[in-house]
């Protein structure tokens, strides 16, 4: 469930992409609408990302202004209990 008080999510993907799916899939079962931008339809958005995160694989991963990183950097997170503050706007 997103709202204004928690930060929007934003996932750089391509079409054929399993850990794209999977991170979107974990999103899904925590309730959480993102955004996806497809790196594999539009150059532009391709560079973009790279400029941003300094890495050319996906998903690349974003919990408001905070680059999460791929969905196995998520996923650490998530086992380290930092993933849930950051998806709900409270610092870790």
């Amino acid at each position: 469930m997103s709202d204004a008080s928690t930060p929007a999510i934003t996932i750089y993907s391509t079409a054929v992409c399993p850990y794209c799916v999977m991170a979107k899939n974990f999103l899904k079962s925590k309730g959480r609408e993102w955004t996806e931008v497809r790196i594999d339809t539009d150059p532009a958005e391709r560079e973009k990302m790279v400029a941003l995160t300094r890495r050319t694989s996906v998903p690349q991963i974003f919990v408001g202004d905070v680059h999460v990183g791929g969905y196995d950097d998520m996923m650490a997170l998530h086992r380290e209990g930092k993933l849930e503050p950051l998806l709900e706007g409270k610092p870790a």
